[in-house]
């Protein structure tokens, strides 16, 4: 089976163990309705209606995970529910730390109903994510192992609070290095994708080398994911991204190819203006060019991928989801959106 006829499998369910861990509608309609528009599932009148749901991309590879190591997929379902759970919180909080108006070509949450709700549904859905995940040994699952998946995501949840804080201190900061920025999207966007593997592998019920190798993986193709989005806000086509071309200079934001040529008196010169002109963003781009930004990107997000790669290799026996994985990871490098 392809990747694709995975995807196709899993998100009906998915989607009904999603749309069951925000079912308090009947309690508080606005509460929830909020929760369930940022997950795409109703328009700003709580109507249900068709748009972006994101890709779910972290929830699948839970699951996958799960079914390639020799697991019950839907052993996994709570905490594949619960991982997407808390991406999308972090989504809602992260909107309102950067002040976007905008996500999946719609009004973000907190843009519609205000700061304080926009907080408030934020904690809802996190505090949904744990509700789900402890759900896991109506699922068949041993008691030890719901509170390591418990544990395991609690750390991961941590965690992203740490890379968030780091991704708002550089936007203040001219002396970002590498190290700095690479260290702050292990914490922001990898770790929760390792998270995904890492508990798919574990209630799947992988031996510890497995599982740790899983956990790994994950974490680089994590890496991979977020250095790929990198060069997408930069060199990405507005039809396929959906975003401005060349949409992360013109918030300014630090991005793998803006702190390696960060060294460039003309680019420090540049991000050091309140906003950017259109001259300007040219400019930035030439710099890029003439650094090589493109291409070290490029061959970061190579990297990592084959270092994601080589983790799956080590470890456990060729399966079907296994191959699927495999498909996916490659796949990154030639996304367009």
């Amino acid at each position: 089976m392809s990747y694709q006829a995975y995807v196709d499998r899993y998100l009906p369910l998915l989607e009904a163990e999603l749309l069951d861990g925000l079912a308090g509608m009947t309690a508080l309609p606005a509460h929830y309705g909020m929760m369930q528009y940022h997950m795409g599932w109703l328009d700003a009148g709580f109507a249900p209606v068709e748009t972006s749901q994101g890709k779910r991309l972290r929830p699948m590879l839970c699951l996958l995970a799960c079914e390639a190591v020799g697991g019950r997929f839907e052993h996994a379902l709570p905490a594949a529910a619960a991982i997407e759970l808390v991406h999308n919180f972090s989504l809602i909080h992260d909107d309102i730390e950067d002040g976007s108006s905008l996500r999946r070509h719609r009004a973000t949450v907190w843009k519609l109903w205000g700061l304080a709700h926009g907080i408030n549904c934020g904690d809802g859905m996190l505090s949904a994510a744990f509700v789900k995940l402890s759900r896991l040994p109506e699922r068949g699952v041993a008691a030890q192992q719901a509170v390591s998946a418990l544990r395991i995501l609690a750390e991961v949840c941590l965690t992203l609070t740490e890379g968030q804080h780091l991704d708002m201190a550089f936007e203040t900061q001219m002396d970002v290095n590498l190290d700095d920025y690479l260290s702050m999207i292990d914490k922001k966007t990898a770790a929760l994708v390792g998270c995904a593997t890492h508990l798919g592998a574990l209630l799947g019920g992988a031996d510890p080398d497995t599982v740790a190798a899983y956990a790994r993986f994950g974490e680089h193709l994590g890496l991979a994911f977020q250095v790929v989005d990198d060069l997408l806000g930069i060199w990405g086509q507005e039809y396929q991204t959906g975003k401005p071309t060349s949409a992360d200079i013109r918030t300014r934001k630090k991005t793998l190819p803006i702190v390696y040529a960060l060294g460039d008196p003309e680019l420090r010169s540049l991000y050091s203006h309140e906003s950017l002109t259109e001259t300007d963003v040219a400019q930035v781009l030439a710099v890029l060019g003439r650094q090589g930004a493109r291409q070290f990107t490029e061959e970061v997000a190579n990297g990592h991928s084959a270092q994601a790669m080589e983790y799956l290799r080590q470890v456990g026996q060729e399966t079907p989801a296994r191959r699927a994985l495999s498909e996916f990871a490659q796949s990154l490098l030639t996304r367009t959106s």
